[in-house]
C-alpha cells in the first residue's frame, strides 16, 4: 500500500516530507480499516472456542462500532488540542496493544476489551488522515490524495472478509490479529521517527459534559440501529435505547450550537450550514450505508443460499475490492482536472443499477454473475468516494478541517450501522416469512437477500437524485 502511494503523490509535485507523512498515515489507516471487517468471517470459530452464542459473539462487531461512535465526536477537539505526531502515536499504540491482547485473549470478555482498544485507535486515525491531507496538500492536487484515502475507506473494509477467509483456510482466528501486529508496529515506528507536526496545538478545554452526552447519543443510536431486528420483534429495551439516543442527540446538537458561539464546542457543527459540504455528505452517507449493508448481506446469501464456503464468499468480493483500489487514485487525478459532476452522477448510476441487478438473485444464481455485478458496484464506489469527500471537506474553512472530518466519520458510523441493520432486518424478516410459507431454506434465504438488495437500491435512488446538485466549492 505504501509503495503504491508514493508515485502518485510525487507525481503531483508534493514535497518529500509530506509524501512520507501521507504514506505512513494512509498505510496505517488502511490496515486499521481492513481489521474492522475481518472478524465477521471468523465469528463461527470464535463462538466454538469460547462456547458462546451468536448474539454474544456479535458484540465483537457491535462493540467496535459503538466505540467508534463514542470516540469520533471528540476527535475534532483532539486534533486541535494535541500535535499531529502525538495523536498518531496514541492511535497506533492503543490499536497495537488491543491487537496483541485480542490475539492472546483467553476469554471472550478480554477479547471484547481488546476490540474496544482497536476501535479507539481506528476512530482517531481516520480524521487525522483527512485533516492532514486537507492541510498540507494544495487545493488543485487534493483529488489525487483523496483517491488514496478512498482506497482506505472503501477497499480496506471490502477486503477484510477476503483476507480473513484466506487466513482461516490455513490457521485459526488468532492469526488474523497476528497478521496485523507487524504491519501496525512498523507503521507506528516509522511514524514516530519521521512524522512531523503540521498543526499548532491550541489549549482548547475538553467539554466533558458534551462528551458524555455524545457517548449516550451516538453510542445509543448505533446500538439501537444494530438492534432493529429486535425492535421489530417487540424488544422494549432496544426501543428505549433508541429513544434515549434521539433525545441525547437533540441535546448534544443544541449544546454544540451554544458552545460553538464561544469557540468551545466539542464538535463544531458549523460545517453543516455549508451547502457544498452537506449535499455530498448526505450522498456519501447513503453510499456508505449501502456499502456496509451489501458487505454484510452478500456473504450470508452466498453461504446460506448458494452454499459456498467462507473462503469462497470472501474471494467473491476480492476482485471488486482490488479493482476499486486500482481505480481510486486515477479517479482522484480525473477529479483534479475535470471536477466532480461527471464522476458522481456516473458512479451513482452504476451503484443503483448494480443493486437492482443484485435484487434479482435466487437460489440457483451463477456465482460469476455475483462477481460481475459486484465489480460494477465497486467501479461505482471508486468513482464516488474521492469526489464526494474532496468536495465536502474542501468547502470547510481551514481551521475547521478537524471538525469537518470528525462529523463525516461520526455520521458514517451511524450510516453504516443503519444500512447494515436495515438490510439484515429485511433479509431475516423475508426469509422467516418464506420459511413459514413452506419454502426451502435455500429459497427462503435467497428471497430475503434479493429483498434486502432491492430495499438498498431504492434508497440509493434518492442519493442519485441528490448527486445532480453536487458541485465544487468556490473555496
Amino acid at each position: 500500500m505504501s509503495s503504491s502511494s508514493n508515485p502518485n503523490t510525487e507525481e503531483v509535485g508534493i514535497p518529500k516530507n509530506v509524501v512520507i507523512i501521507l504514506a505512513v498515515l494512509v498505510f496505517t489507516a488502511f490496515v486499521m480499516m481492513l481489521n474492522e471487517t475481518t472478524l465477521a468471517v471468523a465469528l463461527p470459530s470464535i463462538m466454538a472456542d469460547f462456547g458462546i452464542e451468536a448474539n454474544t459473539a456479535q458484540w465483537l462487531l457491535t462493540g467496535f462500532m459503538l466505540t467508534m461512535a463514542v470516540v469520533l465526536p471528540a476527535t475534532g477537539w483532539m486534533l486541535e488540542r494535541f500535535s499531529t505526531r502525538s495523536v498518531f502515536i496514541f492511535a497506533t499504540v492503543v490499536f497495537l496493544i488491543g491487537t496483541v491482547i485480542a490475539a492472546l485473549a483467553p476469554t471472550f470478555a478480554i477479547m471484547l476489551a481488546a476490540r474496544v482498544a482497536q476501535a479507539i485507535g481506528t476512530a482517531v486515525i481516520m480524521p487525522l488522515l483527512m485533516t492532514v491531507a486537507m492541510t498540507v496538500v494544495p487545493p488543485q492536487k487534493r483529488g489525487a490524495i483523496m483517491g488514496l484515502i478512498s482506497v482506505v475507506m472503501a477497499v480496506g473494509p471490502a477486503l477484510g472478509p477476503s483476507v480473513a477467509g484466506v487466513v482461516l483456510s490455513f490457521s485459526t482466528w488468532h492469526a488474523i490479529f497476528w497478521v496485523m501486529v507487524p504491519l501496525v508496529f512498523v507503521a507506528s515506528l516509522v511514524g514516530a521517527l519521521r512524522l512531523s507536526n503540521i498543526n499548532e496545538p491550541k489549549k482548547t478545554p475538553l467539554d466533558v459534559i458534551s462528551f458524555l452526552i455524545s457517548a449516550v447519543a451516538f453510542g445509543g443510536l448505533v446500538y439501537a440501529l444494530s438492534s432493529i431486528g429486535s425492535i421489530l420483534e417487540g424488544d422494549r429495551s432496544a426501543l428505549i435505547v433508541l429513544a434515549v439516543g434521539i433525545v441525547a442527540l437533540v441535546v448534544f446538537v443544541w449544546r454544540q450550537i451554544v458552545m460553538g458561539k464561544q469557540d468551545k464546542a466539542l464538535l463544531d457543527l458549523r460545517p453543516l450550514a455549508i451547502r457544498e459540504y452537506t449535499i455530498p455528505l448526505v450522498v456519501l452517507l447513503t453510499l456508505f450505508g449501502a456499502l456496509l449493508g451489501v458487505m454484510n448481506t452478500l456473504p450470508l446469501y452466498l453461504q446460506g443460499s448458494l452454499l459456498v464456503s467462507a473462503l469462497v464468499a470472501g474471494l467473491v468480493l476480492l476482485p471488486g475490492g482490488l479493482l476499486e483500489g486500482l481505480l481510486s487514485p486515477f479517479v482522484g487525478r480525473f477529479y483534479d482536472r475535470h471536477g466532480p459532476r461527471g464522476l458522481v452522477i456516473g458512479g451513482m448510476l452504476l451503484v443503483v443499477l448494480s443493486l437492482f441487478a443484485l435484487s434479482t438473485v435466487d437460489d440457483i444464481t451463477n456465482i460469476w454473475f455475483i462477481v460481475a455485478v459486484h465489480l460494477v458496484f465497486s467501479v461505482g464506489l471508486a468513482l464516488l468516494f474521492t469526489p464526494l469527500m474532496t468536495v465536502a471537506l474542501a468547502s470547510v474553512p481551514g481551521d475547521m478541517y478537524g471538525h469537518g472530518s470528525a462529523i463525516l466519520n461520526t455520521l458514517q458510523q451511524l450510516a453504516g450501522a443503519a444500512g447494515t441493520a436495515v438490510m439484515i432486518a429485511v433479509y431475516s424478516t423475508v426469509s422467516n416469512n418464506a420459511l413459514i410459507d413452506g419454502a426451502t431454506q435455500q429459497v427462503a434465504l435467497a428471497d430475503g437477500a434479493n429483498s434486502a438488495f432491492f430495499a438498498s437500491a431504492c434508497v440509493t435512488v434518492f442519493a442519485l437524485l441528490l448527486s445532480f446538485f453536487v458541485k465544487k466549492s468556490a473555496r
